[in-house]
Parts: C-alpha cells; sequence; structure tokens
C-alpha cells in the first residue's frame, strides 16, 4: 500500500515567505513544504528575467578563455571545437561553433562518431594540429583526457576545456579548464549541464565582443555617516564582477587622504557615484579641498531604469527585487553594485542573450537531466519560451517530423519526444548525422536530416526491445551474485549505442544500480545507472585504474576497459556491492504532498500555480495534490491490447476534471471504487492536447474510498 505524506510546515513560515517575497499563501507553502525557503533559491521559481542569469565571469577560467579566443580570432588562428555526441554535448557544439563563426573565425567542429571512443581522441588532436590547428575548445567532455591534452601540448595547440562532469582530484594540464564542479570554483551553481558552460562561455564573449565596459574597472564609491564619523565604501568591478572591495572609517580632520588606502585603491580607475554633491561635501569635510574625479551615474541609470530617478539608494532598496531575495542586509554599496549591473545589461543590448542560443541551452539542460533548480530555471524557461515561438533551424524540421510545431512545450515533452531523437544517432552509431541538422543551412537538407533521425529512432526502438529480451535473464540472475545490490548484463550481443537505455531500464526494474556492458574482443564499453539514491561515480573512482577513461554523473555514467582487467573488475564489484548503502530504503512507496487542495481551488486557476512552478524534472518533480471527498461521475476503460487503464470524471462542485488513472482497472473490477463513489484522490495536474485543443487533465497517483 502506498503511503501519503505532507510534511508539516508551520504558518508562521508560510505567512513569512508570502510576505517577504511576494507571492500567494498556496505558493509559500509548496515552497515550504519543498524546502525552498532561502531568498537565492525562491527567487528562482519567482523570477524568470534573464538578468537573474548568474554573471559568466564568475566561473573560473573565464577571463582566460575569453581573452584566448579572442586572441586566436585577431590574428587568424584555425580552432576546433570538439564535443561529445549525445544531446548536451551536440547542442553544445553547435552553440559555440556556431557563434565564434559568426565572429569571422576560421573554426571547424568534431564530435565523437562510429567508433571513436568518448571525448576527446588522439587522433581528434593529431590530424588538427596537422593542418595548423592551435587551439581546441572541448564541450561537454575533456576534464578526464589527460593523454590527450598533453599530446596537444606538445604539438603547441592550446586547450580550454569545458566541462561539466566531476573531475578527478588531477587535473588535466590544459590552457583554461571551466568546469563548475572544480574543487575550489567559486561559482553558486554547480549543475550547469555540458550547454549550460558552453552557453555561459558564448555569453562572456557576446560581453566582450559588443560592450564598451568590457575588461573595463570602474569603482563604484558610496559615503555614509556612522556616528561622529563617516565610512567611504568603493566596490571595484571588472566585467560586472566585483574583483575587490575597501572600506575605510574616518573622522573628519583627523588625517589626509594621503595617509588613507584611497589613493592607491583608485589609481587610474573610473570613479561612479550616485548623487555626486553629495559625496563632494562628504569628502570635503572629511578632507578639505581635495579633487576626486567622479561621475554621477544617477541621471543615465534613471533614464534606463525610471523608478530610480530622483530616488536615494536607501529607498532603491526597497524596490530592489534583487535585495529582495538577499539572505544578508544589503548595504547601499550593495544596492548601488546591483543597480549598476542591471543598468548595463539593459543600456547594452547588442551583448542580450540570442534565444537560439536558450533554445540549445533548454535542450542541453534537459537531455543531460540537470536540476532544475537555479538558474537552469531560467534557462529551460526562456528556451522552451523560445522554442515555441520560433524553434531555430534544426530544431524546427524536427518538430514539425514529430508534430509537436506549433503547440506549447514543457520539459517533459522535450525530455521524452525531442531528445530521444536526437541521441539516436548517436546510438546508432551516426552521430555525426544529429550535429550536421543544427549546422545545415540549407533547409531541404535539414528536412531530410530530420527524417533519417525519426527513422534512426524507430530502428533504436526496436534494437533496444531485441536487446532488453537478451540481457533481461543474465541481469535478474547477477542480482544474487552481487548482494541484490547491483545488476550486471554483459554480451557481445549488446549494440554499444543502447547501454545507457538497457541499464536504465534494468535500474527501474529491478530496483538497484544497474551496469550494462556491451563485450568487445579486446575492449568493451558500459554504461551505469544509479537507483535508490545510488552515486554511480562512487562506483566509478574505486575501479577507475581498471579503466581506460570513464566519467559521468552521480546518477549515470560511462567507462571503456580491456578485456584482460575484466574478470578483476567483476571481484573488485562484489566487494563494491556489499559495501552498498542505499538513501532510498526499499520500503513500502512514499508518495510526498505538496499541498492539500480544498475543493474550490479545483478550478482552471490552479495552473497558474503548475506553471510557476515549471519546468519540471530533476529534483523539482511535479507538483502533487491531495483533494478529499470527490465524487466519480463516469468511469470507462482503456488500454490496447489489454484495458488495463481507467479514464474517469470526477465532479469537484463547481468544476468536472477529466482524469486518467494508469494501471488501476483491476481495482475497478474488483470493485474498490466504481460510479458515484466518494474518493480522496492524489494527482498531478496537466494538459491535454488533442487536435489542436487543449483539456486540463488530472493524473491519478493513488485514490481511496473517502471515510
Amino acid at each position: 500500500m502506498k503511503k501519503w505524506e505532507k510534511t508539516d510546515i508551520a504558518p508562521e513560515q508560510v505567512k513569512e515567505i508570502s510576505a517577504k517575497y511576494g507571492c500567494d499563501l498556496l505558493t509559500a507553502s509548496v515552497l515550504a513544504r519543498r524546502g525552498f525557503c532561502a531568498g537565492d533559491s525562491i527567487r528562482y521559481f519567482l523570477e524568470d528575467d534573464l538578468r537573474h542569469l548568474r554573471n559568466p565571469f564568475a566561473l573560473d577560467g573565464m577571463d582566460d578563455a575569453v581573452e584566448r579566443i579572442l586572441a586566436a580570432k585577431e590574428e587568424g588562428e584555425k580552432a576546433l571545437v570538439f564535443g561529445d555526441s549525445d544531446v548536451d554535448g551536440i547542442t553544445g557544439t553547435a552553440l559555440l561553433a556556431g557563434y565564434l563563426e559568426s565572429l569571422g573565425m576560421d573554426v571547424t567542429w568534431r564530435i565523437p562518431t562510429g567508433d571513436d571512443p568518448y571525448g576527446l581522441s588522439m587522433k581528434a588532436v593529431e590530424e588538427f594540429a596537422a593542418k595548423d590547428g592551435t587551439l581546441i575548445i572541448t564541450v561537454d567532455c575533456g576534464i578526464s583526457r589527460f593523454a590527450e591534452i598533453r599530446r596537444a601540448g606538445e604539438l603547441s595547440v592550446d586547450v580550454i576545456v569545458t566541462d561539466h562532469h566531476e573531475p578527478q582530484d588531477e587535473l588535466p594540464e590544459a590552457l583554461v579548464i571551466i568546469n563548475p564542479k572544480l574543487k575550489n570554483s567559486t561559482y553558486p551553481f554547480r549543475d550547469l549541464s555540458g550547454c549550460g558552460v558552453a552557453f555561459k562561455l558564448v555569453s562572456a564573449l557576446r560581453f566582450a565582443q559588443n560592450s564598451e565596459l568590457y575588461d573595463q574597472q570602474i569603482c563604484l564609491l558610496n559615503t555614509r555617516p556612522v556616528k561622529d564619523a563617516w565610512t567611504i565604501e568603493i566596490a571595484k568591478m571588472r566585467n560586472l564582477m566585483v574583483v575587490d572591495t575597501l572600506s575605510e572609517t574616518i573622522v573628519p580632520g583627523m588625517i589626509s587622504v594621503s595617509e588613507t588606502r584611497l589613493p592607491s585603491f583608485l589609481e587610474g580607475q573610473q570613479i561612479l557615484v550616485w548623487d555626486a554633491p553629495l559625496h563632494k561635501r562628504t569628502l570635503a569635510k572629511l578632507f578639505g579641498n581635495v579633487e576626486v574625479g567622479m561621475l554621477d551615474i544617477a541621471p543615465e541609470i534613471g533614464k534606463e531604469i525610471p523608478q530610480t530617478a530622483g530616488q536615494s539608494l536607501l529607498r532603491i532598496k526597497e524596490l530592489s527585487k534583487i535585495a529582495k531575495y538577499s539572505e544578508n542586509e544589503l548595504t547601499e554599496l550593495d544596492v548601488f553594485v546591483n543597480l549598476f549591473s542591471s543598468y548595463a545589461q539593459l543600456r547594452e543590448k547588442n551583448t542580450a542573450v540570442d534565444s537560439a542560443d536558450l533554445q540549445l541551452a533548454a535542450l542541453g539542460t534537459i537531455a543531460d537531466i540537470m536540476p532544475l533548480l537555479d538558474e537552469n530555471r531560467i534557462l529551460v524557461r526562456k528556451g522552451l519560451e523560445s522554442l515555441a515561438g520560433k524553434p531555430r533551424a534544426g530544431i524546427s524540421e524536427l518538430l514539425y517530423k514529430l508534430e509537436l510545431a506549433g503547440r506549447r512545450f514543457d520539459a517533459k515533452d522535450i525530455s521524452w519526444k525531442l531528445c530521444p531523437v536526437i541521441n539516436a544517432a548517436r546510438r546508432m552509431g551516426s552521430a555525426e548525422t544529429a550535429a550536421a541538422l543544427f549546422f545545415e543551412n540549407d533547409p531541404a537538407k535539414r528536412n531530410r536530416l530530420a527524417g533519417e533521425l525519426v527513422s534512426m529512432n524507430e530502428d533504436r526502438r526496436d534494437l533496444e526491445e531485441e536487446t532488453w529480451g537478451i540481457i533481461e535473464p543474465a541481469a535478474y540472475k547477477s542480482l544474487t551474485e552481487y548482494d541484490e545490490k547491483l545488476t550486471l548484463a554483459f554480451s557481445e550481443k549488446i549494440n554499444k549505442g543502447v547501454t545507457g537505455l538497457i541499464a536504465q531500464r534494468a535500474a527501474r526494474q529491478f530496483n538497484v544500480p544497474a551496469i550494462v556492458v556491451s563485450a568487445g574482443e579486446n575492449i568493451s564499453t558500459g554504461s551505469l545507472r544509479s537507483a535508490r539514491g545510488y552515486n554511480v561515480c562512487a562506483l566509478l573512482e574505486q575501479c577507475a585504474d581498471l579503466f581506460i577513461d570513464s566519467g559521468g554523473h552521480q546518477a549515470a555514467g560511462g567507462f571503456s576497459i580491456e578485456m584482460t582487467k575484466w574478470e578483476l573488475f567483476l571481484e573488485r564489484l562484489k566487494n563494491i556491492a556489499r559495501a552498498i548503502d542505499f538513501e532510498e530504503k526499499e520500503d513500502e512507496e512514499i508518495i510526498k504532498i505538496d499541498a492539500k487542495l480544498p475543493l474550490d481551488y479545483l478550478n482552471p486557476d490552479i495552473f497558474k500555480l503548475i506553471d510557476r512552478f515549471e519546468p519540471y524534472g530533476k529534483e523539482n518533480e511535479q507538483l502533487v495534490f491531495l483533494a478529499e471527498n470527490l465524487i466519480i461521475k463516469d468511469v470507462a476503460f482503456i488500454g490496447k491490447p489489454e484495458a488495463k487503464h481507467v479514464k474517469m470524471t470526477l465532479d469537484a462542485g463547481k468544476h468536472k476534471w477529466p482524469a486518467l488513472y494508469w494501471q488501476s482497472a483491476e481495482r475497478v473490477h474488483n470493485k474498490e471504487f466504481g460510479v458515484n463513489s466518494r474518493v480522496d484522490v492524489v494527482f498531478t495536474l496537466s494538459r491535454d492536447y488533442y487536435r489542436g485543443n487543449e483539456t486540463p487533465q488530472m493524473m491519478i497517483t493513488d485514490l481511496r474510498i473517502s471515510k
């Protein structure tokens, strides 16, 4: 039996969230129940303006990467963008290579194809160097390619690694590494996709190319009274990032300006202030007749952000959205910094994000199952909006082939319908077909490539079913060898293109981590998928000395291994399995409920809440509601070849709701419920699309007779 669980939360906490962040009580209760109580996490549920994206220059190595790429552009160097062959890698490659091409750079792209190994290969490095290439930029790979990057250095080829996979303690000898998961990274969000990291690099390049503020050091200065003294506070900014700060508290007439740290800190800087006459009077009071060249930026910002015109920084703080979400009390200087950054982004519209880039970032983020939290939410929300409005070339043709064109999208649509078609090319040994679709300029050729991908996906489905029939008995039998904590399937009959899909299927069926290996004569290739919260990277790390290469995330990974080490690997797996301790125990299924809805809340307006929490996916599952005392008005059975599912209409008083309840026909046949039954229902809400019509629909998770 399924257990319904609704976490208790304090009413005072709900009211506090509602009042502080300006949301209704139901939204506040869902946020609190899901553990989103801090301002920085709440911000990405309530805001979706692109200005809330984090500054790309906050990523370690970004300054150096931009500088090296622009130098290559100026010198006419040959550059290679080398990406992974899955959706995340292909979209990131298309995004970065496409932008570099738009700058007029001599750039080519490459991904692993056919029997090529994962990631940057020695062959790719040497062939590029032979063509007088001097700069390789990886996308969604590279963090584990030590020998290849070392070889590039020997051939006088610089390598910039952009990746998001978990790094080892040792890093490759690349010129620059951009990865939010680096051990000492100061970037506030570590879960960007590979395409997301490429998106950040392109954003930084776009700023560098189009903004007069690029690489300029600017000081924002503010003065404020403190008892009998004044505090002078300064933020030194570069590329809209605060790179240094200074604060001096000074009693009037006690010291000269030369005895402070101000001259050395401000030397050679452009000094901006808010209300120049006020600060000039303050400095004169403190130091006498001292000349400090400063520019009053308030009038310019007032033109771009009218609500700030004529206001003090303290008053603007009350209006600031960013201040609202800060967990710490913001100073006037903090407000000034945020205000200047917003002004710069609004004014320099030629540095704005390209909507086609957002589409690619959304695809990569969804396909790689990144947490839909923090700035990933904005990337995906805005990318899906752009997809629904004007899909970019390549994606447009695929949407038409899949009969998805011209309709509203959610992340599940992309994950279930679009991404598998793009990934099918790699799984069927022809990843270059998918990549070519994103680079092809001829509409007729794009249409042909889209058709080929759809056909490959159909072949992939057939191959997956055939392979599952082969490995299921072996996977089941292997459970006993690994303490019922791990399953393994190994066969030369397994196509390496579907090892990940089969591993995922095995993990779901047996509810333990699954390893599926395509056996080769000398080298075998395997995929891992997680279950019950197990981190598969921990398994890979314990066997790293046996692998040719390996990599992945907590939920998914892959490796290649020489067959001479296979028996050692199997023995080590047995020891690893014994030590596995699952976060999620195999007890009764617990359904976590986000909110209990009174019946009068069951009206079309509830979709405002549903839409606010979109996109749904990893770490932000669909909202689950409980409603009591609904009346079943009718019941019908659906499904082929056997009608195992139930379609019904539920009466909620003022509104009646169509509902689907999967795998529940037997419960009706057993007379557990039926027409006129009064029931309590746990459910999610969705929109059903049929022949261009949109209908709200309940998807029932569980149902009980009302007490």
